[in-house]
């Protein structure tokens, strides 16, 4: 264990103080940077040096209101950065270790976790949902008051105190700027299609919403090997971006015929269609394009106000599937490595989704670019 000066012991970090909150976000500004004072890393956490963070979907679903979260909140969920102070119990990480940060700790211990379901970890969701560390409580503090973590990360800030278990220990030859996008897009999008979907060389695949998850998973199923990877959207800059990266076909599912559209470059319908837009139509329109015998699956994190409606018949008829992928349904300290090993190889292109960049001062701004589609993953970087 190495101690630190008290300086380390404080942080410049991007707080939520209420939501929702309505653009123009570089107007109405949720976001205040303010500097807290971090508590020392207790049992089993770790002090974080924030090399750069990833603004997600996510992020802004707290800020509109669509996920309501206790405030104020530290917001921040994708992330790399550096190890600067290991508390008591921490063997596995030591300072100047490179990590990725991931939004679901995984206590290993539980009933999911036992059955290899990190994503599904009890304790880690029930600390998600308070605010909390998963060792219980919080470590930041405005004055006297208390600010919670966004899914026991917080890294819309110089440095984090995070438990260990929601830190992945990387290369230190990959860039700490393209590691952060391991955290979320990559993890969750790349994971859906080969964890989730199961994708097998020489099937057909169409991602639903073409964000940075839903991007991911287009590389995802390139990498895999499908034999056809249909990009959709109702945003014709995605669709060409998508087309870029490798997408064999692209729809515009506001087209007239979408659905028939698609249904006819894959001989009836795809293998999987993995949706990861959030909103009702984007799942009505991923589950009409799905085969007989094929499946469907929903990345996304939808308002909890949107519900879907399916015929029962057709669902039993046609022996269709329907599944949930969080985090993408892996184990992150297993797949991570992974995803970033085919990086390496050239085979997941994945820095490619890092549209624009600025610094923290500039967060509410960027927020409205991602709002407004104009961009794909705008990274923040401390340095």
């Amino acid at each position: 264990m190495t101690d630190t000066s008290p300086a380390v012991r404080q942080t410049r970090t991007a707080v939520l103080h209420h939501a929702p909150v309505a653009q123009p976000y570089a107007q109405t500004r949720p976001l205040a940077i303010e500097n807290l004072r971090l508590d020392p890393p207790g049992r089993d956490e770790v002090l974080v040096k924030i090399a750069a963070a990833g603004l997600c979907h996510s992020d802004l679903s707290v800020i509109n209101g669509d996920r309501p979260r206790p405030t104020p909140m530290a917001l921040g969920h994708e992330a790399s950065g550096i190890v600067v102070e290991c508390g008591e119990g921490v063997r596995d990480l030591a300072v100047g270790d490179h990590v990725v940060m991931v939004f679901v700790p995984s206590c290993g211990h539980c009933a999911p976790c036992a059955e290899g379901r990190a994503a599904l970890c009890e304790p880690g969701a029930a600390a998600n949902n308070q605010g909390e560390l998963l060792g219980g409580g919080v470590r930041m503090h405005a004055g006297d008051q208390e600010v919670f973590h966004h899914v026991g990360v917080s890294a819309f800030g110089e440095y984090a105190v995070v438990s260990a278990r929601s830190l992945v220990k990387i290369d230190k030859d990959l860039p700490l700027d393209k590691a952060a996008l391991f955290g979320c897009a990559v993890l969750t999008g790349m994971g859906a299609v080969v964890n989730t979907a199961a994708v097998r060389p020489g099937q057909t695949v169409a991602v639903v919403g073409l964000g940075g998850v839903g991007l991911s998973a287009v590389l995802g199923a390139l990498a895999a090997g499908a034999a056809e990877v249909i990009a959709v959207d109702v945003d014709d800059s995605k669709l060409a971006f998508a087309k870029e990266l490798g997408a064999t076909a692209v729809v515009n599912s506001r087209a007239k015929g979408a659905v028939d559209q698609v249904k006819a470059l894959t001989g009836g319908g795809v293998h999987a269609a993995i949706e990861t837009a959030g909103v009702g139509p984007a799942f009505d329109f991923a589950y009409n394009i799905t085969r007989r015998g094929g499946q469907t699956v929903t990345a996304s994190l939808a308002n909890p106000s949107v519900n879907v409606s399916i015929q029962q018949v057709r669902l039993v008829g046609e022996e269709r599937t329907i599944r949930g992928s969080y985090l993408g349904g892996g184990v992150p300290a297993r797949d991570i490595p992974r995803y970033i090993a085919l990086y390496k190889q050239g085979r997941l292109p994945v820095d490619r989704l890092m549209t624009s960049s600025g610094p923290l001062e500039d967060i509410n701004a960027a927020f409205d670019l991602l709002a407004g589609g104009k961009t794909i993953r705008h990274i923040i970087t401390m340095d």
